[in-house]
């Protein structure tokens, strides 16, 4: 009776056994990429937990995403709170950040891999991705400027940037088709004037650009956009046939990576949105009408480095005029 049980056991064993390797084997030959899809765009804000402030810096802790962030009053620059100091957003061919304090510039992730690479970002030292690595580096010089596409107030010869804000409150969003960075500046002191502005950061699947909408709640006279200048790079413009949309951009060697290395950028707008292009202090400057109503730009970077990247001036201004094309005949890009 014994020897029948311990047969019955082991057989169950066996069939048991062989059912585990089946199922094994199977889920073997799955291909990895057919488990799950990889998200064509993605935005992210990752911040410190379970550490402390002492003054002006966060001491300890490990950082968490979430989805969205009121500033903490401790917060500046080099706070080393938020990773990589601020929201960022993605596609397979760029990646960009925005410095989430009172510098407020776009910064530009140069990427070598079409996968998303943010999640791995200044996970090995707080700013490490200011190194070749192998997903790519933070490419741009974007000094005392707006960067690439952020906003301030011309005013006095000068752009303020966000040094007076009562609130800042920020978001990020994924969807199938398309990833968003909200921002909510409340009472956003310039001047003799407080206002609240609301800004929206979106990028699709297709295409280097991302799409900003600025939204004030009153009207103001100087909000500005723009492109970081630098010496001996050519500021390029160019306006539709139809003379509704317009782009400033620039081409040459202006990052970090060797003096050889090339880097465009662009930035797209409404004609009739605009009082004037100017030189500031450090950027080539699009400076709005007083409104209350909100604009939309677009802005785009395009690194040689990127898989099948844009390596030469020519191909980089069939590019953007193909961009400026699309706007004059639909009156967007996405």
């Amino acid at each position: 009776m014994k020897s029948l049980t311990k047969y019955l056991i082991l057989s169950l064993i066996i069939a048991a056994t062989a059912c585990k390797n089946k199922d094994d084997k199977k889920q073997r030959l799955i291909p990895e990429d057919t488990k799950t899809s990889q998200p064509q765009t993605y935005a992210e804000i990752s911040v410190k937990k379970d550490g402390q402030w002492e003054g002006r810096e966060y001491r300890g802790g490990t950082f968490e995403n979430v989805q969205e962030l009121t500033l903490p009053p401790e917060h500046t620059d080099h706070s080393y709170y938020i990773r990589y100091e601020g929201p960022g957003w993605e596609n397979a061919q760029v990646g960009y950040r925005l410095y989430l304090d009172w510098r407020n510039a776009i910064d530009i992730f140069g990427k070598k891999t079409d996968t998303m690479v943010l999640p791995q970002v200044g996970q090995d030292g707080f700013d490490s991705y200011h190194e070749e690595a192998a997903w790519g580096m933070d490419i741009l010089k974007a000094g005392k400027s707006l960067g690439i596409g952020s906003y301030g107030r011309f005013m006095n010869d000068t752009v303020a940037h966000f040094r007076n804000v009562g609130n800042t409150h920020a978001q990020v969003s994924n969807t199938e088709g398309s990833s968003e960075v909200k921002i909510e500046y409340s009472d956003w002191a310039t001047g003799t004037d407080t206002v609240d502005l609301t800004t929206t950061l979106t990028i699709f699947p297709e295409g280097r650009y991302t799409k900003a909408t600025l939204d004030l709640s009153e009207p103001l006279e100087g909000l500005t956009t723009g492109i970081v200048k630098f010496e001996n790079i050519e500021l390029l413009q160019k306006q539709g046939e139809g003379g509704e949309w317009t782009y400033i951009a620039t081409y040459g060697n202006q990052t970090f990576v060797n003096d050889q290395d090339k880097l465009g950028m662009a930035l797209f707008y409404k004609k009739a949105d605009v009082k004037e292009v100017k030189e500031g202090p450090h950027d080539h400057l699009v400076i709005f009408n007083e409104t209350a109503e909100p604009v939309t730009y677009y802005f785009l970077a395009a690194w040689e480095q990127e898989p099948n990247g844009i390596t030469t001036k020519e191909g980089f201004l069939a590019e953007i005029d193909e961009h400026l094309n699309n706007l004059e005949e639909s009156g967007q890009l996405e």
